[in-house]
């Protein structure tokens, strides 16, 4: 297998960290088919160089792109893009999983408080699952949203 270039854009701008946006971009290749099982990914420096920014960054999104079972790194041999990353649905929960270990460094950086992050999780959650006001009219006449 030959090392894939991937398109990757950074939006410095956009408030969401560097590596998050990598990890998403590579993600949404993976799940669109763009990036197929087996394809070997950049070296961490080689991307590092692609994108110009620092190779702790792009470590940190390969990290993470391997704890949610996305790829996996072969010590001498490269990093490659895992099957199990399209086909099984836990690979979700691993991509939850990251992505939250992900949120609660970046709270800690902010000097966040664990009660603070849970009150704020918590508050957000409550309103991502109440069903809007339109829903609740639909399931009322007896129609399924």
């Amino acid at each position: 297998m030959t090392e894939v270039v991937i398109p990757i854009q950074i939006d410095f701008r956009s408030g969401v960290p560097i590596t998050n946006q990598i990890f998403e971009q590579i993600y949404d290749q993976v799940l669109r088919g763009d990036l197929k099982p087996g394809d070997q990914m950049p070296t961490v420096r080689s991307l590092a160089q692609q994108l110009k920014i620092n190779f702790n960054t792009v470590a940190r999104a390969y990290r993470l792109l391997d704890e949610a079972g996305i790829i996996s790194t072969q010590h001498g041999r490269g990093t490659y893009i895992l099957p199990v990353a399209v086909v099984y649905p836990g690979s979700n929960l691993k991509k939850l999983d990251s992505l939250t270990k992900n949120y609660l460094e970046q709270a800690s950086e902010l000097g966040v408080s664990s009660g603070e992050i849970l009150a704020v999780f918590q508050r957000n959650l409550r309103n991502w699952d109440q069903p809007t006001h339109d829903q609740e009219e639909e399931n009322q006449e007896g129609h399924n949203p």
